[in-house]
């Protein structure tokens, strides 16, 4: 079992950028491949990135493809999700979830390990 804690939300103008984190607890933190998800009011959970176990594969959802990076430190138990270019509609709670598997999943029922999420708000 793997516990996660995000941290690094906040407030930032459109064009401006944030560095998620994601904490992970457990020595078996290079097992799991891990995503990100958002979630923006009234919609549902939706895929961002993903990453596999050793970070050699990574996979991005369309409209965030050259603006966000998603990195892991598997040292470190910890993953990352560095967003350049934020736009407004980029506003939501970001969440990361871990995956039983070395191998990445775009898919949300694929990950059965999830973080309390942190609010991401991009003004106009």
């Amino acid at each position: 079992q793997v516990q996660l804690v995000e941290s690094g939300g906040g407030l930032v103008q459109a064009g401006g950028s944030l560095r998620l984190s994601c904490a992970a607890s457990g020595r078996t933190f290079s097992s799991y491949a891990m995503g990100w998800f958002h979630q923006a009011p009234g919609k549902e959970r939706a895929f961002v990135a993903a990453i596999s176990w050793s970070g050699d594969s990574t996979y991005y959802t369309d409209s965030v493809k050259g603006r966000f990076t998603i990195s892991r430190d598997n040292a470190r138990n910890t993953l990352f999700l560095q967003m350049n270019n934020l736009k407004p509609e980029d506003t939501a709670v970001y969440y990361c979830a871990a995956r039983s598997s070395r191998w990445l999943s775009a898919s949300r029922d694929e990950y059965a390990y999830w973080g309390q999420g942190t609010q991401v708000t991009v003004s106009s």
